[in-house]
């Protein structure tokens, strides 16, 4: 591997400015200033540094991270925060969200480099569950269940795959206090279309006020996690998702 590909995976900058960086002199390999870009390097032999500190070569990366409202699943915005802004500890340059989630959407997202583990997750083959929690308007129909488990076409053409609907609490309308009817609900769903969640509950007539995701596959949110925090994964959450 080039050196300044290897610099610029661990992100320390674009070619350009590595190339300066080493024609300034700012970075030896096993001890020695080294001034050609070109110069090749071996991983897990050679050890390179940038102003004397080493910079380790990480080949993947995973975080998992409960995501907060108001930040857009994607890798770079030039007017809003992404998830991988939230990453200030990575190392590689090329991570991404495994899947979207809205952007006033809470919850467990994957943040990766590794393709073929995004591809086993999202595949429509592998049919991975996801399971979210909704805070819906209105009282959900007990009859919603059965839809959901018979699978549903929605008025807009979507056909939708059996999924699991639990209804974990219901509150009625209060005139006397003016608060509305709403419901609780919590979803597993087998597939990840677009807006699915919202649009299956709108389908029941009790719009979604609030979305979070709970799992996906083997992952599940860690409850240590407050919206914003994020952590590496486990070894055995690693091994779970191999095993996919």
């Amino acid at each position: 591997m080039r050196l300044d590909k290897y610099l610029a995976d661990m992100g320390k900058g674009t070619r350009t400015e590595l190339k300066e960086m080493i024609r300034r002199g700012r970075i030896t390999v096993n001890g020695v200033i080294v001034k050609k870009p070109e110069t090749k390097i071996k991983k897990g032999e050679d050890t390179i540094c940038l102003d004397n500190a080493p910079v380790e070569y990480v080949e993947l990366e995973y975080y998992l991270l409960n995501k907060p409202q108001g930040v857009i699943s994607a890798t770079e915005d030039r007017r809003r925060e992404t998830v991988v802004d939230l990453i200030d500890e990575k190392s590689r340059k090329d991570l991404f969200p495994v899947g979207r989630l809205d952007i006033d959407t809470e919850g467990l997202l994957l943040i990766t480099n590794d393709g073929a583990l995004a591809h086993r997750l999202l595949s429509p083959g592998h049919h991975v569950d996801k399971v979210y929690e909704a805070r819906c308007e209105g009282f959900v129909p007990d009859e919603a269940v059965d839809k959901f488990r018979e699978g549903m076409t929605l008025a807009d053409g979507l056909s939708c795959m059996p999924a699991e609907l639990e209804i974990l609490e219901r509150r009625a309308e209060d005139r006397k206090t003016g608060t509305a009817a709403e419901s609780l609900v919590r979803l597993t769903l087998h597939e990840g279309k677009f807006h699915q969640v919202k649009r299956m509950m709108e389908e029941t007539g009790c719009p979604v006020l609030h979305l979070k995701r709970l799992s996906m596959g083997p992952l599940k949110l860690d409850d240590a996690l407050k919206t914003g925090e994020y952590r590496k994964l486990t070894d055995k959450e690693r091994e779970l998702l191999e095993n996919l």
